[in-house]
């Protein structure tokens, strides 16, 4: 069965329509990705229950732990995820940082854009590359 009247969870976009969406969209987005892809590593590495998982999200989920992962896989992006990453970080913002500096909280915006448009485009392997930080299956 098809996803053809009703919207289907992974559905993509066309690359040229993503590019273009309001680069805060696409972090919204990706801030969701990034919650995603954190629990579950969470929930597969630890035997921990819920209440602990969440502490260990929310350490790792804030603009500041973005901004330092950030740090270690920027140089793997490509000239369109970097593009992406520069939209995002100077874009205007309807909120502030809250316990991040200004610095940081734009590049984990940044950041997240990338993660919204890799997720919205079906870029999933790329996603996973650059979320594991250039580490695949085979290494």
């Amino acid at each position: 069965m098809g996803c053809f009247s009703v919207f289907c969870l992974g559905e993509k976009m066309d690359k040229s329509k993503a590019v273009n969406l309001n680069p805060i969209v696409l972090a919204f987005v990706g801030d969701a990705v990034y919650s995603l892809f954190v629990r579950e590593k969470l929930t597969f590495n630890n035997d921990s229950k819920a209440g602990a998982l969440n502490l260990l999200a929310i350490k790792e989920v804030r603009a500041t732990a973005q901004a330092r992962f950030l740090d270690e896989i920027s140089e793997l992006f490509t000239e369109d995820e970097m593009a992406v990453f520069k939209r995002g970080r100077n874009a205007k913002k309807g909120t502030r940082a809250k316990s991040a500096t200004v610095a940081e909280y734009n590049a984990s915006t940044g950041f997240e854009a990338v993660l919204g448009y890799l997720y919205l485009t079906g870029n999933t392997e790329r996603l996973n590359y650059l979320l594991n930080k250039g580490k695949t299956n085979e290494d």
